[in-house]
């Protein structure tokens, strides 16, 4: 692990000086004079004797990063946004010893029968060797033994708490550390030691905050060449980049790394997650990438989605900013209309698309077994005869194995012709980086295969 002790003086005073930072005096509880002086969340830090009485009375060697971390701090303020002080080596306590013992408690009366009779009777016993996995214990029990072993960290929080557990030791002698609050809906989160914990409070602290410094500017900078990586074919790499951005809350991250995921698989998921959680952004609702990209796929997802699924469209059309409802009103009455068509981009991109999109809707294998086939005048729509029922599907299309081997044919001969187009594709905006309104048309989103859509990814665009 290298030197801690090291590694915490510096990391520590730039969570402090961001926290001091993003501090807003209307809504925050005011800092303590000495923070602002010293820009400094901690304390003094704890001499050796003070470190080996605590373990005296406790009973047990402390983790190395979190002996290491008392020799620079005796004590931390604000680690997180939910827990405010963090004890210190006198204050150290085993949870079943202090006034918060209710967390035990309340994990052992969901637990009932199955919890432990004795607090801490397996505390030397291994995390992951008290399990059977193929016969999963009911909810609680795991939680009750964790925290009636567990050595608690936070001395106040909201509604949450931070632990060790000295029940689950890895081969350098740290301690499983833990994250839990009543009202996260998560249970307990497991990290791999005190040191880890506290970097997960620091992420947790950045994505609801987003405080100015060098956290912020690290990632703003870090995502640009991710986004230009992207564009020249790259995917492993910017994935990894975007998914640990977006730990720290970085929203442009965000929007990213859904174009990607959407074209190497769920983009139904991928859409609504994105959009459920920012009804009132306007800003990025306006923009033209949610005109041209998202709000084409909103539409289909809503067309798509199961009856409990989440409705990002409808929750955009309640909460959004007025000038957001306008626009997707707008757009909902366009699509509807005769002669309305999909607009993939560019005019000569738009034009090569639709070259195969509209071949393959027009085959019978697309029209058969209720696959929707374009109307002239509209975005989709069932084929009538003259007596106004449905056309039956061509005999050749009634068998349903016959109908999907005829597609994977149609498919695999269009596929090269929808790739060579991707020369003509530009993005909107800075923030586009692939063609995701493909997916919003019927008959495209079956061509684009997971496999097809990270070689879409793979050819340089724009």
């Amino acid at each position: 692990m290298g030197d801690e002790r090291t590694a915490w003086r510096p990391f520590l005073e730039l969570w402090s000086q961001e926290w001091v930072a993003g501090h807003d005096p209307e809504c925050d509880a005011p800092l303590a004079e000495e923070v602002v002086r010293d820009t400094w969340l901690g304390f003094a830090a704890a001499a050796e004797a003070q470190v080996a009485a605590a373990e005296a009375r406790l009973g047990r060697r402390l983790p190395p990063s979190l002996r290491e971390f008392l020799l620079v701090t005796d004590g931390w303020r604000d680690a997180g946004n939910f827990i405010y002080r963090l004890a210190g080596t006198e204050e150290l306590a085993w949870l079943r010893d202090t006034d918060e013992r209710t967390w035990i408690e309340v994990y052992q009366d969901i637990a009932g029968d199955d919890a432990e009779e004795e607090p801490g009777a397996r505390e030397e016993e291994p995390y992951g060797e008290e399990f059977d996995d193929d016969e999963p214990e009911p909810y609680g029990v795991r939680e009750a033994r964790v925290l009636a072993r567990s050595l608690r960290l936070s001395l106040d929080g909201d509604a949450a708490v931070m632990l060790l557990d000295p029940g689950d030791v890895n081969e350098d002698g740290e301690w499983a550390g833990y994250w839990l609050a009543s009202w996260s809906g998560e249970g307990l989160q497991r990290h791999d030691s005190f040191h880890d914990l506290m970097r997960a409070q620091w992420r947790s602290f950045h994505a609801l905050r987003r405080p100015p410094g060098p956290t912020r500017d690290r990632w703003d900078t870090e995502v640009e060449q991710a986004r230009r990586a992207i564009l020249a074919g790259e995917v492993d790499g910017p994935l990894a980049v975007l998914a640990e951005a977006h730990e720290f809350g970085h929203q442009r991250a965000d929007v990213l790394h859904m174009q990607m995921k959407a074209l190497l698989g769920d983009w139904q998921r991928g859409v609504s997650d994105l959009v459920w959680h920012r009804p009132h952004q306007a800003d990025a609702l306006l923009g033209p990438l949610f005109t041209a990209e998202l709000l084409p796929l909103l539409i289909r997802q809503d067309q798509l989605v199961e009856r409990h699924g989440l409705r990002p469209l409808a929750r955009l059309k309640e909460h959004a900013p007025q000038a957001v409802r306008d626009l997707i009103a707008d757009y909902e009455a366009r699509s509807a209309a005769p002669g309305f068509r999909l607009s993939f981009g560019p005019p000569d991109f738009d034009a090569a698309v639709h070259a195969v999109a509209d071949r393959l809707a027009a085959e019978p294998a697309f029209r058969a077994s209720g696959t929707p086939a374009r109307r002239p005048g509209g975005l989709v729509a069932v084929l009538t005869h003259a007596g106004g029922g449905p056309i039956p599907p061509p005999d050749p299309m009634a068998n349903p194995l016959k109908v999907r081997a005829v597609r994977a044919g149609l498919i695999e001969e269009a596929w090269p012709e929808l790739r060579a187009a991707l020369r003509l594709w530009r993005p909107v905006c800075d923030d586009h980086i692939a063609p995701i309104s493909l997916l919003a048309h019927p008959v495209l989103a079956q061509l684009i295969t997971p496999e097809r859509g990270r070689e879409i990814l793979t050819t340089p665009r724009g």
